[in-house]
């Protein structure tokens, strides 16, 4: 998972493609019209075009197959207990459950791999409340940090034998592996707030770089929001 992230946070920003030069605000209008879709559309052929769609954008922004599959296939493990309770005896009840977090996911992965995340969070902070935006900047950032840190501790358990013993020892050493965790995310934290104050921190992160700066490359989201409307149009009622 870690992995999985690490490599989605640096294609974001190392990718050449076309996708990587669009606007952020322009990709974010897609992915909004793509979840739209996928969430509402009444009809089994409107969503296997969306879900075709994705498609041709996650592969042609030029991302491994097997980082695809890691990142887009956790809905469906939390959403294959509620296929099976909703399944009615047919085929197509069960692939579209499916295909609809799956189509979102994977609109999610191509928006955050295509997209650098202070272009990600600039036009959303404009949105959201003030501390809501920031605070969403911050924690993006710190996860990778802290889920690294996380990984090594629980290395260094191993290695020396801190999962060995009786259940009750087990458990206390995880909860001071975990209060240690705590402390470390709150002094950095304090750290970060400080070394913001020094370099000017005035109350607001501007994530402002250029995301609404369009390109020609914006081009080839337009024609893929004008095929999702076409489909939309033609297969709503299908």
């Amino acid at each position: 998972m870690i992995h999985s992230l690490a490599q989605i946070d640096h294609r974001a920003s190392s990718g050449a493609t076309p996708w990587h030069r669009a606007s952020a605000l322009g990709k974010l209008l897609l992915a909004a019209l793509v979840l739209g879709l996928a969430v509402f559309a009444p009809s089994l052929r409107l969503l296997l075009a969306v879900h075709a769609l994705v498609w041709l954008l996650v592969l042609s922004s030029r991302l491994p197959v097997s980082l695809l599959v890691a990142a887009a296939g956790y809905p469906l493990v939390f959403s294959a207990l509620f296929v099976l309770s909703e399944w009615d005896g047919t085929w197509t009840t069960p692939l579209r459950l499916l295909l609809r977090p799956l189509t979102a996911s994977l609109a999610a992965v191509w928006l955050v791999s295509t997209t650098p995340y202070p272009d990600l969070f600039a036009p959303l902070s404009r949105v959201l409340p003030r501390n809501v935006g920031d605070g969403l900047f911050l924690t993006y950032r710190a996860l990778f940090t802290l889920l690294a840190r996380t990984e090594r501790l629980w290395q260094a358990l191993r290695l020396r034998g801190g999962f060995a013993g009786p259940v009750r020892r087990r458990f206390t050493r995880a909860g001071e592996s975990l209060g240690t965790l705590v402390v470390h995310g709150f002094e950095r934290s304090n750290r970060l707030y400080a070394t913001m104050l020094l370099r000017g921190h005035s109350g607001r992160i501007c994530g402002c770089r250029h995301y609404a700066d369009w390109t020609r490359d914006d081009g080839w989201v337009a024609l893929a929001g004008l095929a999702l409307v076409v489909a939309a149009t033609t297969l709503w009622r299908a």
